[in-house]
């Protein structure tokens, strides 16, 4: 009996091994690396893949059918995948991951201060409101540089401020103290940028202004940063105005009270073109062309699409696009230069404040609207002399790109 035992359940443990077989999952990481578009043979293609991508549809969909083998694939790039790819029978369902919200990146938070020592003062909530637009990665990042802050100060705990300052640097980029600037160009770069300021702090559909700094940061020189109140998953045609003339005010700061024009300014324009064309062309948010379409489509012809641009326009109606994006560019152009010039006491004070202080905040910032004498930021460190011009700040580069939700300036 024993035996007879023994030898039913080697045929129970076979029988399963053989299930065990037939059955499984293979994930492929980055399928567009092999999965790719195959080309129409223009420029000459690429055998090697196109046969590993051929053999895969075999075998996914092919005389031998795999019952019980799933498999699953992931790729950043799903526009360039091949059609055959994606058709029912392969891969029969698609998972958008998108950007986590406010209570996922307080989760992904919480998973990540596990592997550090986080003090009283930090709070997650608080920081996932500031992360708009942070992907799992991003706030892993914001982790690890928040423990190297302390670690530079010596710290046993990460605390709140240090958290403050890796999202500063993740967001505007590294400081650049050591850079030398000429006085000139440092009141230029302040003016520069509370003409950002005044102009986030006056208009009602733009982003709320979190900080203002004239130290190098990244690429940039100088930088305004706006963060939304919540995420934000669609933009209304006035946030997009407000945005432009917001962009607009750094150049006309320079032309009203440095009486000059710096290259300070050619990110700012370059954007700000842009939302307005885009307004015209993408969005239809004009009277005078309407709810249309009139983008270029540009083809890929090494993906066996068009050969060249399929332009839908006549010259008359491209004539009308272009007098509307100057049409949209003149005035807000207008708005903001009218606002700043009427506000220049308001400007003469953040100029002076970032001169002194180098950073300012949003306390700073409702301090002078309000007509008040600004308060000292928490952590400035008086330095000798506090407004010495060797500039550990900036003045006529592009600012960083941000963007959709924070933005700079």
């Amino acid at each position: 009996e024993e035996l007879k035992k023994l030898v039913d359940m080697d045929d129970v443990v076979n029988e399963s091994l053989d299930r065990v077989e037939n059955h499984g999952i293979i994930f492929i990481d980055e399928i567009d690396a092999v999965g790719r578009q195959r080309g129409a043979g223009l420029g000459g293609g690429n055998d090697e893949r196109e046969q590993t991508l051929n053999q895969m549809l075999v075998e996914m969909d092919g005389f031998e059918t795999n019952l019980g083998v799933i498999v699953v694939a992931a790729t950043n790039r799903p526009d360039i995948l091949d059609a055959a790819l994606l058709r029912p029978g392969r891969f029969d369902r698609q998972v958008y991951v998108t950007l986590p919200d406010i209570r996922g990146r307080e989760q992904i938070l919480n998973v990540h201060m596990r592997k550090i020592p986080v003090g009283q003062d930090v709070n997650p909530g608080v920081i996932a409101r500031g992360t708009p637009g942070m992907s799992g990665a991003d706030l892993a990042n914001l982790c690890n540089e928040a423990a190297l802050m302390a670690a530079r100060r010596n710290a046993r705990t990460v605390e709140m401020q240090d958290f403050e300052k890796a999202k500063d640097k993740i967001i505007m980029g590294p400081e650049r103290k050591s850079m030398v600037m000429p006085e000139e160009e440092r009141r230029n770069t302040a003016y520069h940028e509370a003409g950002h300021a005044l102009i986030g702090k006056l208009l009602p559909k733009c982003d709320p202004v979190h900080k203002v700094t004239i130290i190098p940061r990244g690429r940039a020189l100088g930088v305004t940063m706006s963060l939304p109140e919540k995420d934000r998953y669609s933009y209304d045609k006035e946030f997009m105005l407000n945005q432009i003339a917001m962009l607009f005010g750094g150049r006309i700061a320079e032309e009203v009270f440095m009486n000059q024009m710096t290259t300070g300014a050619s990110n700012d324009f370059e954007r700000a073109t842009q939302i307005a064309r885009d307004m015209v062309t993408r969005y239809g948010m004009t009277d005078a062309l309407g709810p249309m379409v009139y983008a270029e489509q540009e083809g890929e012809p090494f993906l066996g699409r068009s050969m060249s641009k399929t332009n839908s326009m006549s010259e008359q109606t491209m004539q009308k696009v272009d007098q509307e994006v100057r049409r949209i560019i003149d005035e807000q152009y207008g708005l903001a230069r009218k606002l700043i010039e009427d506000n220049s006491d308001k400007m003469h004070a953040m100029a002076k404040a970032m001169l002194d202080w180098e950073t300012i905040d949003a306390e700073q910032l409702d301090d002078i609207m309000a007509g008040r004498e600004p308060r000292p930021p928490k952590d400035w460190v008086p330095r000798n002399p506090p407004s010495s011009g060797g500039g550990n700040s900036s003045g006529g580069t592009p600012a960083v790109d941000a963007d959709p939700a924070p933005t700079t300036a």
